[in-house]
């Protein structure tokens, strides 16, 4: 075994390689601080930078050039104006969001506490100031009343309950649904 295992060579030593791709959003940015458009640059042209410069992209870089390129928009770290991408103004007031704005809350003076917010539901009735305490009321585990709460379960059907279902003259009991409209008899007209 020992033999074996001189005879396999080595495994090879990785190449000094180029130092690792850097984020997807430091290229995006350096590519256009390189590119340095005053109407900022396209996509295809920081792609075409991007791949000119690193070496070793994955293949779905178109990809994740256009995620990232959202994701930076989104953000607010790049804006998109007439299909160009470009960093934001410093001295450009900030983008405001859909929507009334909030009105802005004056400060309070120092010392004085906020006071809680208004609970939920309906306001509880003023009360009499000068009525009595009500006692405090017992509980109890049932109502008053000494019936179950909900609604009472269904009887078993006996035979007084069938009973109302026959005619009340004592016919045949009738069958389900509207009786048939009964026609008039109609008199023969003429001779």
């Amino acid at each position: 075994m020992a033999t074996e295992e001189t005879s396999n060579p080595p495994p090879p030593q990785p190449s000094p390689a180029a130092p690792p791709l850097p984020q997807y959003p430091e290229m995006i940015i350096a590519a256009i601080e390189a590119l340095n458009d005053k109407n900022g640059s396209n996509k295809s042209a920081i792609a075409r930078y991007i791949e000119s410069t690193y070496t070793d992209l994955p293949a779905a870089h178109s990809t994740l050039l256009s995620h990232h390129l959202n994701k930076l928009k989104q953000s607010g770290q790049l804006v998109l104006l007439k299909n160009n991408y470009m960093k934001p103004d410093p001295n450009a007031p900030p983008k405001r969001g859909r929507g009334r704005p909030p009105k802005p809350k004056a400060p309070l003076p120092p010392g004085v506490a906020m006071s809680p917010p208004r609970p939920r539901g309906r306001p509880p009735k003023p009360r009499d100031p000068f009525a009595p305490p009500p006692p405090p009321k017992a509980k109890s585990p049932s109502s008053g009343t000494g019936r179950p709460r909900g609604r009472p379960p269904k009887k078993a059907k006996t035979a007084a309950a069938s009973a109302p279902s026959a005619a009340p003259s004592g016919g045949a009991p009738r069958g389900r649904g509207r009786p048939p409209k009964v026609k008039p008899a109609v008199a023969p007209v003429g001779c």
